[in-house]
């Protein structure tokens, strides 16, 4: 009998000379896809939330390079580098905290430095160098965090799937290969506020693949590692600091501290390109802080008693102290630390 591949969707995409970017906003009750020509519309999709994710944002970004330096160049041949440089710096800006962005336009910004040709045929092949080493890589994470489990039922929190992702996925890769090898017995995912990406995302990338999912209210999570404990809390990451600290959804910290309370073992699946060796410690990572609306309204619909604010910090940072595995396409590190991590970089470099 074939093995079934868990591994249809790929939320970007390069077609025509144009980005394609499955609007994530409308998910799950609508499926449309953008198509997008310039970098002005590639980082309004980042700011807007149609791609989301920390390695499928650094990989529309590489794209959103491309379509400008096609631009400025078609513009002009001879000044081409100055305006070039502003379309990045706006593409860097779109999203502070997911350290992919400003490593894949990093990676092309080396070519054009030393570029003396016309630059869209390199600097496209590099974005889709950057886009299919991501998949290889999430394939590879797949591989090492199912070796991890056994017969687990597992909690994620927030999307870190095939939708956050050049395809497949960090924390839904390693559900992915975890549940095509049958060392899953049961998938629970947290609804997420503000953007619920957990019931919208998540829910539907899972059901899309014929893996069954059930979902949790935000403040359930206590209650479910008390009553059915799962085997381990799974979920990726926007920015891993050089100690281990972990920057992810809101949310993450306070699982990770209930995790480590009902003896749940937290693993953390992100590849080599979200590490930040240059971040000594998470105190020091920028944290997004987005719109109230988006926590005192629903899909439009004022939710919150009139008056009331909010605060509506994007990500949270969990100590190195409380993840026990970083699984990462270049091997597992157990309890990570700086040391530990200085040895897989400089492995894998």
């Amino acid at each position: 009998m074939k093995a079934i591949i868990y591994d249809n969707i790929r939320a970007v995409q390069w077609v025509d000379g144009r980005v394609r970017l499955l609007d994530q906003r409308l998910l799950p009750h609508e499926v449309r896809y953008l198509d997008l020509s310039t970098s002005a519309e590639v980082a309004a999709a980042i700011t807007d939330m149609v791609v989301r994710g920390a390695p499928a944002i650094g990989i529309t970004a590489a794209y959103g390079v491309v379509l400008a330096a096609a631009q400025r160049y078609g513009e002009s041949a001879e000044r081409w580098r100055q305006p070039l440089q502003e379309d990045m710096d706006t593409l860097l800006r779109a999203r502070p905290t997911a350290v992919n962005l400003r490593w894949a336009v990093k990676r092309l910004s080396v070519i054009i430095d030393t570029l003396k040709i016309p630059p869209l045929e390199p600097l496209l092949a590099q974005a889709k160098r950057i886009h299919a080493q991501d998949i290889a890589a999430n394939q590879r994470i797949g591989t090492l965090g199912a070796s991890l489990l056994s017969r687990d039922s597992v909690l994620t929190h927030c999307n870190a799937g095939a939708l956050a992702t050049g395809g497949y996925g960090t924390a839904l890769g390693v559900i992915r290969s975890a549940w095509a090898a049958g060392k899953i017995n049961k998938v629970y995912a947290d609804e997420t506020r503000p953007w619920l990406q957990g019931s919208r995302l998540t829910a539907w990338e899972l059901l899309q693949e014929g893996i069954p999912v059930t979902l949790i209210c935000e403040g359930a999570a206590a209650a479910l590692m008390r009553e059915r404990r799962p085997g381990w809390v799974i979920v990726g990451a926007d920015r891993v600091a050089a100690n281990g600290d972990v920057a992810n959804k809101i949310g993450t910290y306070s699982l990770a501290v209930i995790a480590r309370a009902h003896g749940v073992r937290f693993m953390v699946a992100a590849p080599t390109s979200t590490v930040d060796m240059d971040m000594p410690s998470g105190d020091g990572i920028e944290i997004e802080q987005r719109q109230t609306d988006e926590v005192l309204t629903m899909q439009g619909k004022p939710i919150a008693a009139p008056g009331a604010t909010a605060w509506n910090s994007v990500f949270d940072v969990t100590p190195a102290s409380l993840v026990d595995a970083l699984v990462t396409e270049q091997g597992i590190i157990h309890n990570p630390d700086t040391d530990k991590l200085k040895r897989l970089m400089n492995a894998s470099s």
